[in-house]
């Protein structure tokens, strides 16, 4: 009697768990920036300067954590120059789709709140690092670590301008990104 009890109990239980809603509220994020390809290591000091574009699914866990879904294009190219505008052999550049998931730590402070992001991610598309030490042409899929930093604005930090880097390893380059993102709270339905 007392085993039946206890799954009766442990039923009743894990049903109201799976009622409860960990995920507060819900938002879209869009970001557009510069793009800026750099190689791990380099003679010249050369990058690939381009265009950046994000989408995100935010979900708010708490007013301090938030994970995100997202999905992006990167589109950088090199000009034969370094970044003192000097001539060069060397090349970095990236034409790819990127998706993956990563996680907001944030300060929940009004009008300015500092955060940091961290995750993991697939790209598709076609990644050149040739410089004196690397000579990387690769196309298809390969993984990104994405990191960011920045600072969300505005009364209800619906406003973001921050610095966002995906580290992609097997290729030896980063991609980075300056841009302001835009933020659409999605209404929950009841």
């Amino acid at each position: 009697m007392k085993k039946r009890l206890n799954l009766l109990a442990a039923i009743i239980l894990f049903s109201n768990l799976s009622q409860a809603q960990f995920i507060k509220e819900k938002s879209l994020n869009a970001q557009i920036g510069f793009g800026v390809s750099s190689p791990f290591e380099s003679a010249d000091d050369v990058a690939g300067t381009g265009f950046f574009l994000q989408g995100e699914f935010v979900m708010h866990i708490t007013s301090w954590v938030e994970l995100k879904p997202y999905a992006g294009l990167i589109l950088t190219n090199s000009n034969g120059k370094d970044l003192n505008d000097n001539p060069t052999d060397e090349k970095v550049e990236s034409k790819a789709f990127w998706f993956g998931g990563k996680a907001r730590l944030r300060a929940p402070i009004p009008w300015v709140a500092p955060y940091i992001e961290l995750g993991f991610g697939a790209s598709i598309g076609k990644f050149e690092t040739l410089t004196t030490f690397t000579n990387i042409e690769k196309k298809g899929l390969s993984f990104h670590i994405p990191f960011a930093f920045g600072l969300e604005l505005g009364r209800n930090n619906n406003i973001d301008l921050g610095f966002s880097f995906y580290i992609h390893p097997t290729v030896e380059q980063s991609v980075g990104a300056f841009a302001v993102e835009i933020s659409i709270p999605l209404k929950n339905k009841s």
